[in-house]
């Protein structure tokens, strides 16, 4: 039986062209019916509340709530609504929060369509999809027993790591630009902002710290 038959499902993310990118990848797949979008924590936990879908594509960081607390508010009031964490934070602190809210499985947005309707079957099934880099940290914060380190959590906005995952990737500012869709002063705001907040001087020191703190 195909378990994504009739799944009606909610997307939570505050970036149009992320919630494009989700709306896409669900078209590829006739049984899944979105029925509702939300643009931050606090109308998706209403949206849900709503129209009770089996399924909520969450994003992390959103306004007015995040999507650790909207997961743990919906999970509190509707225990069998699935939850699968659709971001580009792979880092402990964010993991660990997100698995602890009561979400149902965690999915890089990066995934491709093959992967999301694996995981999309697997968690209306009663598992646990996590992209595979998430599973092993998940796994290293079993192992160790312990909440990760509050200094090792993750500073940056979601923007601003997707800008410096470009970066490492050798892009140029205008690269990064074309990539995201915005201009390159903004990208060198959001590498001026970066720097200041993981307290380096050059992209190398940033992607470095970034690596060793397990951002990416």
């Amino acid at each position: 039986m195909n378990t994504t038959s009739n799944i009606r499902l909610v997307i939570v993310e505050d970036r149009a062209d992320m919630r494009a990118a989700l709306e896409e990848k669900i078209s590829f797949f006739s049984d899944l019916q979105c029925v509702g979008v939300a643009e931050d924590g606090v109308d998706g936990v209403g949206l849900v509340k709503e129209v009770k879908p089996d399924l909520v594509l969450m994003d992390i960081q959103m306004p007015h709530m995040d999507g650790i607390d909207a997961t743990l508010a919906i999970k509190s009031e509707l225990p069998n609504v699935k939850v699968l964490i659709m971001t580009v934070l792979d880092d402990n602190e964010h993991i660990f929060h997100a698995i602890k809210a009561g979400a149902d499985g965690y999915l890089l947005k990066d995934a491709d369509p093959s992967m999301f309707i694996s995981a999309v079957n697997e968690v209306l099934s009663g598992g646990a999809p996590m992209s595979p880099n998430v599973a092993r940290k998940a796994l290293n914060l079993l192992r160790s027993g312990s909440e990760p380190e509050r200094e090792q959590a993750n500073p940056l906005s979601e923007r601003e790591l997707e800008i410096l995952m470009e970066l490492s990737r050798g892009h140029v500012y205008t690269q990064v630009a074309e990539t995201l869709t915005i201009a390159p002063s903004t990208v060198r705001k959001h590498v001026e902002n970066i720097y200041k907040k993981l307290q380096v001087h050059s992209k190398i020191e940033a992607i470095d710290l970034a690596r060793k703190r397990g951002l990416f």
